[in-house]
């Protein structure tokens, strides 16, 4: 009796992992798929997610893996973007954009640095709430030397849209 319990429990913890993955998934495709964008070039998490890394010597930490940035990403340095995610507050000041939502965010176990960027808004910082899926337009800004930064960055963002 308790493993048909068992089973029926994972089946339905499996189901409802499934049903969310797929709503991530169909959000993803959305954006890929979005041709009017307004001002800047659409990025998408899966060209972000085109990185490899390298291990090398950092003064503080010893050998550390580094970011080594695909050559498309490169020519957008500087550039206006516009991304959509989740937002991930940081501390009381600053905020993140996340591919995934706060619980499956890399810092918590389920993808890696990639799948985060660091916002930088233009004038005041707005109060938002956590996993608000967001449309950001603002500057790409990457970075590959720095261990104690986030990888990407959107400077004077501005959010377009907000659900």
């Amino acid at each position: 009796m308790l493993n048909k319990w068992s089973i029926a429990t994972c089946a339905l913890v499996a189901l409802g992992l499934m049903s969310f993955t797929s709503v991530s998934s169909n959000t993803e495709m959305k954006f890929v798929n979005n041709k009017t964008v307004q001002n800047g070039t659409p990025i998408t998490w899966a060209q972000l997610g085109q990185i490899d890394f390298i291990k090398k010597r950092d003064n503080v930490y010893g050998e550390v893996m580094f970011p080594v940035i695909h050559p498309n990403l490169k020519n957008l340095q500087g550039k206006k973007i516009v991304a959509k995610g989740f937002i991930v507050p940081i501390d009381n000041k600053s905020y993140a954009l996340s591919k995934n939502v706060f619980a499956q965010c890399f810092f918590c176990g389920n993808a890696g640095p990639e799948t985060i960027m660091g916002i930088h808004f233009k004038g005041t910082t707005p109060k938002l709430k956590t996993d608000t899926y967001v449309t950001i337009e603002g500057n790409f800004r990457y970075n590959d030397n720095n261990v104690d930064d986030w990888i990407y960055h959107i400077d004077n963002a501005v959010i377009t849209e907000q659900k």
